[in-house]
């Protein structure tokens, strides 16, 4: 393959950085991805602990088609690198007051769960299809414009869509669950679909009413896992680096982004070893890159605060001696005040009494997750990220992880603590370490109308214009099938800059 059109370092291997180097050599350009960590994947990542083994990161897999253009724009084949399950239900509800919702793809099979709610059966059912209807339009509008074309910020959306365009077709007026509240007669429905912006680590109640969209990705595209285990996808984009051609060196610390001017030179590892490029490709989240690896002013990083973090999380694995059946693959056990624990998380940053939580069990798909008998337990409720001026203490993450197991043993998980057998737990201050994500945020940039109008940080730096950037942080945002488009779409721009330039 020719690689004369320059040389392109890639700091850090999170799906965003490996999306961009994949895009990137299939142009002809030399690539080379430098990893602080062990291992490939970013926030993709895996644990083993006595038989158990914990996906410490991503635990959907959605939109596949985006991850299977990745692999065209090589010349190669999704499904001979890895292969994909999918999951029913797609996700289990649980909720105080003993209701159970279950959403399924199909039609019949979703209806018969709507007709456990109270009420017209008739009535919910026209609900949930209308809400769809208007989701789907959502989806549409964004696809074509935001993704396909991906599109940095306001301007170049009005040059694309056009100002009667946005108006007419994308609901920013609303917030999402303003819009929501609109199309649910049902306070069940309303909470399920608020919920959805889990995707993205942010507010229903801050975020614009576009990001409705985020429901279609499940029931027109599907819910799917990595069959023997979410890290697989993190393997099989390993083979294809070897299959390219593309060196990673691991365990290896980036120091510093070099710079003369208006560009980048490369960069700089621990022990002053630099490494030369014509391009830098930086997979660390946008923020702490300006600050530590370019050194910017407090005066030029003052500019960024509308990138502020989304949400992190405490992330609790367990591995139990028994099984829960009453846990499907991906399960919510739904606070009593949704709104209250969206304002208390993301309005006044503090840890909800109450939260809403998110629990994975992935061996109702995947069995080899936890021994025989046994259960794979992932709870993940949603926490302000780090706040460097008011820090939340190892202690006070520890008494949430009483209200939560609190809270799962009062839902149905009897004896949970009783059972378990095998625990670990990562707090904001880990992930932080981890990955050096913005105040140990798990899903990059805020999605906040008021803030940033849910853009996050564009693909190419306005001071260094050879520098790009791709992940969560970046446009289109958090998520696995995010940042592996992110990274397609940082290729395209940095070709096309290139040949602007050449």
């Amino acid at each position: 393959m020719d690689t004369s059109k320059g040389k392109v370092v890639v700091v850090g291997s999170g799906l965003g950085g490996l999306s961009a180097a994949i895009s990137l050599r299939a142009e002809g350009y030399e690539v080379e991805i430098l990893e602080k960590n062990e291992r490939i994947g970013g926030k993709l990542n895996v644990r083993e602990m006595e038989g158990f083994s914990f996906d410490l990161g991503p635990s959907i897999f959605t939109l596949p088609q985006i991850f299977r253009d990745l692999f065209e724009r090589a010349g190669k084949r999704m499904e001979d690198y890895l292969e994909l399950q999918p999951v029913t239900p797609h996700w289990r509800n649980v909720f105080e007051d003993g209701k159970v919702i279950d959403l399924y793809q199909e039609p019949d099979r979703m209806r018969a769960e709507l007709d456990k709610l109270d009420g017209d059966a008739e009535d919910h059912w026209k609900d949930f299809q209308g809400f769809l209807d208007y989701a789907r339009g959502q989806y549409e509008m964004v696809d074509r414009g935001y993704f396909a074309e991906g599109l940095d910020n306001t301007w170049e959306m009005i040059r694309f869509y056009g100002f009667f365009g946005l108006g007419r077709g994308m609901d920013w007026k609303n917030t999402m669950s303003g819009s929501i509240e609109q199309h649910f007669r049902s306070e069940h429905m309303r909470r399920i679909f608020e919920y959805f912006i889990k995707y993205v680590g942010s507010s229903a109640l801050d975020a614009p009413g576009y990001m409705n969209m985020m429901p279609i990705i499940q029931f027109d595209y599907g819910l799917w896992y990595v069959r023997d285990g979410m890290y697989n996808l993190a393997k099989g984009l390993g083979k294809l680096l070897d299959d390219l051609g593309i060196p990673v060196r691991l365990d290896t610390h980036v120091r510093e982004i070099s710079k003369e001017g208006s560009k980048v030179t490369g960069v700089v590892l621990d022990g002053g070893v630099r490494v030369p490029a014509d391009f830098v490709v930086c997979n660390m989240e946008v923020i702490p890159a300006y600050k530590h690896l370019l050194n910017e002013s407090p005066r030029f990083l003052k500019k960024l605060e509308r990138f502020k973090p989304a949400c992190s999380g405490l992330v609790i694995h367990l591995g139990t001696d028994r099984v829960y059946p009453e846990l499907a693959h991906h399960n919510f056990f739904f606070s009593k005040d949704q709104k209250k624990h969206f304002n208390t998380v993301f309005q006044k940053g503090q840890l909800p009494d109450d939260p809403t939580i998110y629990l994975v069990a992935p061996t109702r798909t995947d069995p080899s997750k936890a021994p025989e008998g046994c259960d794979n337990i992932k709870i993940l409720p949603h926490i302000p990220p780090i706040d460097p001026e008011n820090p939340l203490t190892h202690e006070d993450y520890l008494g949430l992880r009483e209200r939560v197991l609190d809270k799962l043993e009062r839902m149905g998980l009897t004896d949970l603590r009783k059972h378990t057998v095998v625990e670990d737990m990562l707090t904001p201050l880990d992930i932080e370490s981890m990955y050096l994500s913005n105040q140990g945020s798990i899903y990059g940039v805020v999605s906040d109308w008021k803030r940033n109008r849910a853009f996050k940080a564009p693909k190419q730096s306005k001071k260094y214009r050879n520098l790009f950037f791709t992940g969560g942080s970046v446009n289109p945002g958090g998520g696995m099938p995010m940042a592996v488009l992110c990274g397609q779409k940082v290729s395209d721009r940095l070709v096309k800059y290139a040949g602007s330039v050449r």
